[in-house]
Formats: C-alpha cells, structure tokens, sequence
C-alpha cells in the first residue's frame, strides 16, 4: 500500500515538473557549455578548433552508444522499483555497470588504434591530423570514465536525484572551462598546452563529476553493488537490457547519419546558408530541449507506473505530458519568430540571414508540433516495451522522408534550405503521428495484460 501511494505521489504533474527542471537545466548546460572546448581553443588556433570538431563528431557518436545503455538502464530499473522488487534492481545496476564498462572498453581499443584511419575515412586535412588525433587519443583513453559517469547518472535519476545530477553536471562544467582557460593559454605557471590542455582539462573534470557521482550513489541508493548479484549471471536482465539499448542505439545512429548527409546538401547551397542552418539550429535545439527534459522525467515515471501495473495511469501521463510538450515547445518558438531580427542579432547582422532565418523558424513552428510528439512517444513507446517501432518507422522516416525529400525539395526544386526544412517538417510531423496512433491502439496494453 505504502508503495503504491508513493508511485501515485510521483505521477502528478506537479511533481513531474519537478522531476523536469534539473533534467531541463542540465540538457541547457550541455548546450551552453557542451562546445565550450572549441569555442575557448579558437581563440588559440582555428586550426586547433577544426581538429576538435572533427574529434566530436566521433566522441558524439560514442556518446551516442553508452546513452543507448543508460536509457535502457532507466527503464529497466524504474520497472523493477514500481515493482518494488529491490533484489532485480541491484542486478539491474550490476550488470548495466558491467556491460557499460565492456563496451566501452572496447570502444577505447577501437578509438586508440584507429584512431587515423576514422579520420583518413572522414577527409580530415593533413593540416589538422595530428591535433585531431591527439585528442581524440586523450579523450578516447577514457572513454570508460564517460560510460560510467553517464550510467550512474542514469541510476540516480531514476531514484528521482535529479538535482544531485544536475549540481555535479554544474561541477563538471565549471571545471571544464577553468581548466580550458589556465591548461590551454599556460595560466599560473602551467605549460601553454593548446590542444592537448583542452582534452587534458575535459577528462580530469570527467574524472571528478565519476567521482562526485559514486560518492551520491553510495549515500543516497539503499542498493549495495556487490558481486554476489551477478552469481548466477542474470541472463533475463541482460536480455531486457538489449531489447531496450539496442533499437534506440540504432535509431538514434541513423537519425544522426541522416543528418550528416542532409548536411551535405545544405552546404552546396553557399556558406551563408550554411550558416543560417547552423542558426536556426542552435535556436531549434533550445525550443524543444525542455520536451526532452519531460519526456525523460515521464519515462521514469512510467517505468514506475508498469512496474507497479498501474496500466491505465500510464495513458493518462503520456497524454499529460504531450500537451505540456507541445505547449512549450510551440511557445519557445513562436518567441523567438516573434523576436527574429533580435535573436539573429546576436550570430549575424547579415540582413539575408536575417531573411532566410525568419523563413525558416516560420516553417519550425510546425516542425515542432511533429518534434514535441517524436520525443515524448518515443520514450512512451520504449517505457512500455515497444523499441521496435521508433526503430523501424525512425529509419524509414529518416531516409525514405527526411533526405530524401531534402534532396528534391531544394536540389531538384530549387526550394533550398526552406525546402530541407519542410522535408525534415514532414519527416517529424510523419512520425510523431504514426507513434501517436501506434500508443492510441493499446496494442502494448493488451500485452502486458497478457503476461
């Protein structure tokens, strides 16, 4: 009973807000501060700035696969607390820590020994290799450190600790940009270290925000990590866990790939444009980061919701938290359509970015409306069991929707970069509706009826 009144006591929007705003204030961090190594190097070197961006953009897809893991680690574990079944949890945690840490070990081998050959097959400038690869070496080397950090993260919001992550993501962050500014330019005595500071400076805050967060885990989580769970190996565990991990890994891959070919198109289009889409971009990603921040708070409680069977309830939340999307996203939006010419501003006084930008946040204004529903079904879909579906309508939207009809609206059209958008707008919007009947059709329900 007692557990029930505080699973009924977390699913209020009241409290789900609350859950919201650390996740929110940490995803804008990430935002604010997330490019802060190749913004602070800049004004080192632009060669140095350019080895960084070609760098991330294999340290993203990295991320990319350990978050896989952690989403999975999230609702695995959330079930198994609605359930109050303590025992499953702590295996949860036990093995979701072991395959993280497997992975990403054998990441870093990949990372460290082929390290040149990714950036042979990315058309990296001789000019930037070798910065390139040195950070990549050093930053890769503790790819580890990363898996762990964003696991534990996982598991502590999960046990709804979302301040405590988000004050050591504040941490990490804070040290990150002190250690750029002294170990990049040689302040206080250190060696001017340019590039090698920057990652230098990034893996020691990597290394305190790890431990910060063991420390938070070992006093508040009432859930002992110790080897005698993994005797005998919980297979069942491991197995939920990829069910989960490995469809969002996969759908999140392509969508990322899709966009560095639509990329492609956009840059054929002249460097302005190409610019005014990083803009608008930038500007997209602050409109629905909060969706984000709500649909990670929702999924943790739906996690709860089943693993309580509380079936019924879990409908109930969905649709609360797509009208709370929906609302803020739109809103975010339409401020900043409303406000163009001021927020353009600030990256360009150029008056054809100016133009071109205010175009196109009019056409991201029903982007959004696909967006707001993408995110919060999505992780519906996977909470309630069904990773399937975002996979495979994911894919398909990506390339059969998105690139391909970025190609023909502003290649074959001459529509340019508002002819992407509109493709990528159709895309959302396509898949945010199948997912909306998909969860409208109960079919989830019925199955988990069944068992």
């Amino acid at each position: 009973m007692e557990q029930k009144l505080n699973i009924q006591k977390m699913n209020t929007n009241r409290n789900l807000f609350r859950m919201s705003i650390p996740i929110f204030i940490e995803l804008l961090l990430q935002l604010l501060v997330g490019n802060m190594d190749q913004i602070m190097i800049s004004h080192y070197s632009q060669d140095s700035s350019a080895a960084i961006v070609n760098a991330n953009q294999i340290m993203n897809l990295v991320i990319i696969v350990l978050n896989m893991i952690s989403m999975g680690t999230s609702v695995v574990l959330s079930q198994y607390l609605g359930a109050n079944d303590k025992e499953n949890a702590t295996k949860t945690c036990m093995v979701s820590l072991t395959l993280i840490s497997g992975i990403s070990i054998v990441i870093t081998i990949i990372v460290l020994g082929l390290n040149k050959r990714l950036f042979e097959l990315m058309n990296i400038e001789p000019k930037i290799l070798s910065e390139a690869t040195l950070f990549l070496i050093i930053v890769g080397a503790f790819i580890l450190v990363q898996g762990l950090y964003l696991n534990f993260a996982a598991i502590l919001r999960t046990f709804t600790f979302m301040k405590h992550v988000m004050i050591v993501s504040v941490i990490m962050n804070v040290l990150n940009i002190i250690g750029n500014a002294i170990l990049i330019n040689g302040l206080f005595g250190f060696p001017q270290m340019g590039i090698s500071g920057s990652a230098t400076s990034t893996v020691i805050s990597k290394i305190i925000g790890l431990a910060l967060i063991i420390y938070i885990y070992r006093k508040k989580v009432a859930l002992p990590l110790k080897l005698q769970y993994m005797k005998p190996f919980p297979t069942h565990i491991l197995r939920k866990l990829c069910k989960i991990a490995f469809p969002s890994g996969v759908e999140s891959l392509s969508y990322n790939m899709s966009q560095l070919f639509i990329l492609g198109i956009i840059n054929t289009f002249g460097t302005m444009v190409t610019a005014t889409k990083g803009y608008c971009s930038i500007l997209a990603n602050f409109s629905y980061v909060y969706a984000i921040a709500m649909a990670q708070a929702s999924q943790i409680v739906l996690g709860y919701l089943l693993g309580a069977y509380e079936l019924d309830a879990i409908e109930k939340r969905v649709w609360n938290s797509v009208k709370v999307a929906l609302s803020v996203c739109l809103g975010l939006t339409l401020v900043l359509l409303i406000n163009s010419d001021l927020v353009f501003g600030a990256f360009t006084s150029n008056p054809e970015v100016h133009a071109l930008g205010r175009r196109i946040l009019m056409i991201e204004f029903f982007l959004e409306i696909g967006r707001a529903l993408n995110i919060v079904m999505t992780r519906a879909l996977i909470a309630v069991g069904d990773a399937k579906t975002p996979m495979v309508v994911g894919i398909t939207g990506h390339w059969a929707i998105a690139l391909l009809f970025a190609y023909l609206f502003g290649k074959v059209l001459g529509l340019g970069l508002e002819g992407v958008w509109i493709a990528m707008t159709m895309d959302e919007c396509t898949r945010g509706f199948i997912y909306f009947i998909k969860f409208r059709q109960r079919k989830w329900k019925m199955a988990l009826s069944e068992r």
